[in-house]
């Protein structure tokens, strides 16, 4: 479990200002492609942030203590600093101004329907979709974009940004441990249960963010993705551990992951999967990448028996495989254990996380 006390404290003094950094430097030449594709890249990345800045303060909103109020309330101060800095690289390396540039139209119609879902289902759904959506980010889309970039200026941010993430990331673990512990399902049990009219509402939310769901996801994650991840390798480590993290016996037990494993299950059924895999793709809103089984079940045996925080080392540890740094490690066991002050600080056990 996150040592939150521990996590506060890195909170209030691993901010950084956008300022700080040397905007004067020149981008490497691009080609005009490379530089279209780029700017449009970090234009959505923009949008992506600040939709991860809004669940955060749904989740600060939700928050049960002030130490977790006040934690997630600067996650809000973090994402927002992202997007800002996302847009001073599109900025920066929109030197022959192509084009005009703006977000993409499937995020900006999946954003309202998001939000509104999230709003309405239980905290522990909620959750669910932050946790996702951070290591969909984090693992695969800004670290291939950083390399497909490949220029100081973003590698520059891009270190900044990835040491807030491991943060955000830390945390979502925490939470989804929290949300399917015993003493949370009895709390919630113990609560009036919703009206007829609050779930319909809630149902209704959900349907319009499934339906919307997959055009973003296409739009956003998969097709840049094609560009800067081409042999899909960074994608299918954060479905991976997205999957691996429902394998967890008390997760499993939760209603979204049994819905999501049992969809899963029936998409790799031969036959079945063959007949009506882009219905079962349609119905969960996601695209059918990420209903294949993408571990064995050595793996699945071996998260069983892992703690969270252990889970939580290794994406962390997945994020950093293959970066352009000399000092990141490679390994959950190497974590914070290299001699570069940015590699320590990336691992749950330097992130407030006890045991680890």
């Amino acid at each position: 479990m996150v040592n939150l006390d521990k996590m506060l404290e890195l909170c209030r003094t691993r901010q950084w200002k956008i300022e700080d950094l040397d905007w004067t430097v020149k981008p490497r030449p691009l080609s005009r492609e490379e530089e279209i594709m780029i700017v449009q890249f970090f234009t959505d990345m923009s949008g992506i942030e600040r939709l991860a800045g809004a669940l955060f303060a749904e989740q600060e909103r939700r928050a049960e203590t002030p130490i977790l109020r006040e934690i997630f309330a600067s996650f809000v101060v973090d994402e927002e600093r992202h997007a800002i800095a996302a847009e001073k690289l599109a900025n920066h390396y929109n030197v022959h101004q192509y084009k005009t540039y703006e977000l993409s139209k499937d995020l900006q119609k999946f954003r309202p329907h998001f939000l509104n879902a999230v709003r309405h289902v239980s905290p522990e759904i909620a959750n669910a979709y932050i946790t996702a959506g951070e290591l969909m980010l984090d693992i695969a889309l800004l670290r291939s974009l950083n390399d497909f970039v490949n220029d100081d200026m973003s590698h520059q941010v891009m270190d900044l940004i990835n040491r807030d993430e491991a943060r955000h990331v830390a945390m979502d673990y925490h939470m989804t441990e929290y949300y399917a512990s015993a003493a949370y399902q009895a709390k919630v049990r113990a609560e009036p249960s919703p009206s007829i009219l609050d779930r319909a509402r809630a149902s209704w939310y959900v349907g319009n963010m499934f339906y919307h769901a997959r055009p973003f996801m296409m739009a956003v994650f998969l097709a840049p993705m094609e560009i800067v991840d081409p042999q899909g390798e960074r994608l299918r480590e954060a479905i991976k551990r997205m999957q691996l993290l429902t394998a967890k016996p008390d997760v499993a037990k939760r209603p979204l992951a049994r819905f999501m494993n049992g969809v899963r299950t029936l998409h790799n059924t031969p036959v079945i999967g063959d007949l009506f895999g882009n219905v079962l793709s349609r119905i969960v809103g996601a695209p059918s990448e990420f209903l294949v089984n993408l571990y064995s079940e050595e793996e699945a045996q071996r998260a069983r028996q892992m703690s969270m925080e252990q889970l939580a080392d290794e994406a962390l540890a997945a994020k950093y495989t293959g970066a352009h740094h000399d000092d990141v490690p490679v390994k959950a066991a190497t974590l914070g254990k290299s001699k570069g002050k940015a590699a320590t600080e990336r691992s749950s056990a330097n992130l407030g996380v006890s045991g680890a």
